[in-house]
């Protein structure tokens, strides 16, 4: 089981702004990719999510800014899951330039988990909750 997982990101020109700095679109983007990756390093890729007919969906993103990232950065993002409630689960992110022990970003996902025939909420199985440890803080 991986606790905190680590990936680093490739800044593209598409990513940066007309302010020069990374746009707010491209740490969702990544926000979804680091997501999906630690499901699938934990065992649980898109296909097992469908063959158990169920699967997270994103109702929340919340993401604060503490200094302007460029194409020139070196990004590494750090998620981990922080919570899990009976049909939803919290998964924090740090986003972090290389050299430097403060992140430029910290975010949070408020995920659901649905019925993927019903598209409504559904418990959580322990066979999910079971392969992600809660880290309350990192």
């Amino acid at each position: 089981m991986i606790r905190i997982f680590r990936l680093d990101i490739e800044i593209k020109p598409h990513d940066i702004d007309a302010m020069g700095h990374i746009n707010n679109v491209s740490y969702v983007k990544w926000m979804q990719a680091a997501a999906v990756a630690h499901s699938a390093a934990n065992g649980w890729d898109l296909k097992r999510y469908q063959e158990l007919g169920a699967a997270w969906v994103a109702r929340e993103h919340h993401i604060e800014y503490r200094q302007a990232g460029f194409q020139s950065d070196q990004l590494t993002i750090e998620t981990w899951v922080a919570g899990m409630k009976r049909v939803s689960s919290t998964r924090r992110y740090k986003f972090v330039r290389e050299k430097e022990d403060s992140p430029i970003a910290v975010a949070e996902t408020k995920w659901a988990f649905v019925d993927l025939q019903k598209f409504r909420p559904r418990k959580i199985s322990s066979v999910v909750s079971d392969c992600f440890e809660i880290i309350d803080e990192h």
